[in-house]
C-alpha cells in the first residue's frame, strides 16, 4: 500500500524500454504503459508484451517507482477473457495498479485485489459521481475539461467529506499535465471510427483530426480562411508555468502524456517536471526557472503550448503543422564496445558525420536516454576531432551503452 505522501506524484509513460528507463532515470515517481491491445495507445505506441510484465515491475521496483497498468479502452463481450488474463498477470507481477474505464474491468480488478484507478475516459466532472466510483477506486483521473477551480472544489469536498477508496485512504485527484490534448471530450472520438472503421476508443485512433482540412460553405462555395491552423488539433498542454496553482488546488498526482513519443521526449518532460515540483517545495519556484524550464520543453516534440482549459482562459488554442520543437535528432550510427573500468564508450559510424563540439544522444532499450557534448573523442583509435561514415569513434560515458543503443546528433530545428 502507497504511503500518504505530501509532494505532488510525478506519472510519466512509458511507451518502450528506452522511454521506461528514461523516466525512471529522470525521477518519476510513477509509470503507466499498456501490455497487448486493451489500451488507448495500441496502435501508436510499442506496446509490451505479457511476458515483459514481471521486467517493467522489477525495474519499477528496483527504483522505488510505481507501476500502473493501462486497461481503458472500451471493452466487448470477446475482450473479457483477455482483460481477467491481463489482471492476473499484472496481479501475479505486482504491479502497483491498474488504470480502467470499463466497469466489467473494474469489477475484475477490484476481485483480484489490484488497486484500481479511473481514466479520464469515464469523465468524472462532480463530487458525487467521484463519490460512486470510491467504492471501486483509490485514484481518479478528473475530466480533461474541468477548470482548476472546479477541480479545488472536488479535492475540498473529498478533505471535508472523508470520501474515501477501498484502501481507506482519501480518493487521490490526478489530471492530465503535459502533452497532447484531444479535440474530443475526454478523448471520446468517433471521427477515427466514422472515417476509417478505426475506434479511438479501441485505442486504434488514425488521428484524422491532426490534419489539414479546407472549409467551404455549400450553399455560397466560399472558402473559409484558416490562416495555416489546423482547425481541430489543439496546441499540447503544459502546466508548468502554473504548477503553483496546480497544486492549490489539491492535485495529487500529476499525468504526463506522450506513450507514443520517443524517448527523449520522456527523458527531458520528467527531468524539467521533476525540477519544477521539488522547487514548489523548496521555494526555489520562480520565474526565471520556470522561463528556463519552458526552453527545455520546446526541444522536444509538440505541436506548441497551451493552458488547456484549467484556467479558463480562450478555448481551442489551434496548433500548425508539425513539430515545433526547438531541435532535432539526426540518426548517425549505433552502439559498438563500452569499457567500464576507463568509461568509454565506442560507436561505430553508419550516416553523416560528428565533430567535437556536437551534442548528441544515445538511446537504447536497457541504457534509456544520455544527452551530452562531445568533449574530446578518438577517431579509429586516434585521438581526432572529426569523425565520418565508417568510422569507429570512443567517447567518455559514464554510463554503459550496449549494443542495440543508437547514436543520433541534436541539431537546430528550423521551424
Amino acid at each position: 500500500m502507497r504511503k500518504q505522501e505530501h509532494k505532488i506524484e510525478l506519472m510519466a509513460p512509458a511507451g518502450s524500454r528506452e522511454a521506461l528507463q528514461a523516466a525512471i532515470d529522470n525521477g518519476a515517481d510513477s509509470i503507466y504503459f499498456g501490455v497487448e491491445q486493451l489500451n488507448m495507445r495500441a496502435m501508436s505506441s510499442i506496446n509490451f508484451e505479457l511476458d515483459d510484465l514481471p521486467e517493467i515491475v522489477q525495474r519499477c521496483k528496483q527504483n522505488g517507482v510505481r507501476s500502473y497498468l493501462t486497461l481503458n479502452t472500451i471493452v466487448y463481450d470477446h475482450d473479457l477473457l483477455m482483460a481477467k488474463k491481463l489482471i492476473q498477470a499484472a496481479k501475479d507481477a505486482g504491479v502497483s495498479a491498474v488504470i480502467v474505464a470499463d466497469q466489467a474491468v473494474m469489477f475484475m480488478a477490484r476481485e483480484a485485489g489490484l488497486e484500481v484507478h479511473i481514466s479520464t475516459q469515464i469523465n468524472i466532472t462532480n463530487v458525487e459521481t467521484l463519490k460512486f466510483y470510491s467504492t471501486f477506486a483509490d485514484t481518479m483521473v478528473l475530466s480533461r475539461e474541468l477548470s482548476l477551480r472546479q477541480v479545488k472544489h472536488i479535492t475540498e469536498q473529498i478533505e471535508k467529506q472523508q470520501i474515501k477508496g477501498p484502501s481507506g485512504r482519501l480518493i487521490e485527484i490526478e489530471i492530465f499535465g503535459h502533452g497532447a490534448l484531444c479535440m474530443a471530450i475526454s478523448g471520446k472520438c468517433h471521427m477515427s471510427l466514422h472515417t476509417y472503421n478505426s475506434s479511438a476508443n479501441r485505442g486504434a485512433c488514425k488521428q484524422n483530426c491532426r490534419k489539414p482540412y479546407i472549409v467551404i460553405d455549400k450553399e455560397s462555395g466560399i472558402e473559409l480562411e484558416i490562416d495555416n491552423e489546423y482547425i481541430m488539433s489543439p496546441k499540447d498542454l503544459m502546466v508548468l508555468d502554473f504548477l503553483d496553482q496546480v497544486k492549490d488546488a489539491g492535485v495529487k498526482v500529476l499525468k504526463i502524456e506522450g506513450r507514443g513519443r520517443a524517448p527523449e521526449y520522456v527523458a527531458t518532460t520528467v527531468k524539467v517536471y521533476r525540477e519544477a515540483i521539488d522547487a514548489l517545495y523548496n521555494n526555489s519556484f520562480t520565474p526565471e526557472r520556470i522561463e528556463k524550464w519552458v526552453e527545455q520543453l520546446a526541444t522536444v516534440y509538440n505541436r506548441g503550448f497551451w493552458s488547456g482549459y484549467y484556467l479558463g482562459k480562450k478555448l481551442g488554442e489551434w496548433t500548425t503543422p508539425g513539430s515545433h520543437a526547438t531541435q532535432k535528432k539526426i540518426y548517425i550510427g549505433k552502439g559498438w564496445h563500452y569499457y567500464p573500468k576507463a568509461k568509454v564508450a565506442e560507436f561505430k559510424i553508419e550516416a553523416f558525420d560528428l565533430k567535437q563540439g556536437d551534442k548528441i544522444l544515445i538511446t537504447g532499450p536497457t541504457t534509456g536516454v544520455i544527452e551530452t557534448i562531445v568533449d574530446q573523442m578518438y577517431v579509429n583509435d586516434q585521438p581526432g576531432s572529426q569523425a565520418q561514415k565508417g568510422d569507429i569513434i570512443s567517447i567518455k560515458i559514464d554510463k554503459k551503452i550496449r549494443l542495440a543503443d543508437k547514436l543520433y546528433k541534436l541539431v537546430k530545428n528550423e521551424i
